[in-house]
């Protein structure tokens, strides 16, 4: 199953070294090798060894990044799991779906799922690098499940269906990483600036409403340049109008 090696397990922020060890052995369990680390409390440690319960090269191999978006940029699909309510929200998928859209990206490309704080789970602001959430069903009285249970559930999907995967096909374009994203949202936010599109004491208020609009349509490789090319040229435009005008 190489499309497995294609997929990464992201956690932010873990503050017990023992859910590091744990998740390290539902990852085992499921195939999976490749753990990356957003400033963990305590790591390495004993306990995480100890929780790890043999799958001990998963943390050997543990990549360790200073923030989240070091740990997506060569990502073309992030998917948060959260439960937390947004105002804009992310479009939300159950387990099962969830790993199909995982399976069909990682055949072409490299693809995360980003697991939050045990106690307060993912930020907004770490949403916002999310393009979809997943939410595990739960007693709606209880709901918040332990960090590697979250892990195994989800990784024992992929684990399922990607023993029926059919033959990938070939893609005419690449899809985007998660970098070439940013870079098109930053590219975005200051040409909207230019043109005094955004409001100046809330300009994330569009923003946000803009990555979820984009997050949803996926545009690959091409469709980002493409986008890239027609702001430069509003670049351009806002450069010349502003050069006529002035004195």
């Amino acid at each position: 199953m190489t499309v497995l090696s294609h997929i990464r397990i992201v956690l932010v922020g873990t503050t017990h070294p023992g859910n590091i060890g744990a998740v390290a052995r539902a990852m085992r369990n499921m195939a999976l090798s490749r753990l990356y680390l957003v400033q963990p409390k305590y790591f390495p440690h004993e306990d995480a060894t100890a929780r790890a319960a043999g799958a001990d090269q998963v943390l050997a191999d543990a990549v360790l990044c200073d923030n989240l978006p070091a740990a997506l940029a060569d990502c073309t699909l992030v998917i948060g799991a959260s439960a937390r309510p947004r105002s804009i929200e992310l479009p939300p998928l159950e387990p099962h779906a969830c790993a199909g859209q995982v399976l069909a990206h990682a055949a072409s490309g490299e693809v995360a799922l980003v697991f939050g704080p045990e106690h307060s789970g993912l930020s907004n602001t770490q949403l916002d690098l999310c393009q979809q959430r997943v939410c595990i069903p739960s007693n709606p009285e209880f709901p918040s499940l332990n960090l590697a249970a979250a892990v195994q559930v989800l990784t024992y999907e992929i684990y399922r269906q990607a023993g029926t995967l059919p033959p990938a096909a070939e893609l005419s374009s690449p899809p985007a990483t998660r970098d070439e994203v940013e870079r098109l949202f930053a590219h975005l936010e200051q040409t909207l600036s230019d043109l005094n599109f955004l409001l100046p004491d809330n300009p994330q208020r569009s923003m946000r409403r803009l990555r979820a609009l984009v997050n949803r349509a996926a545009p690959d490789h091409n469709e980002i340049q493409i986008l890239r090319g027609i702001l430069a040229a509003t670049g351009q435009a806002i450069a010349a109008a502003d050069a006529k005008s002035a004195p």
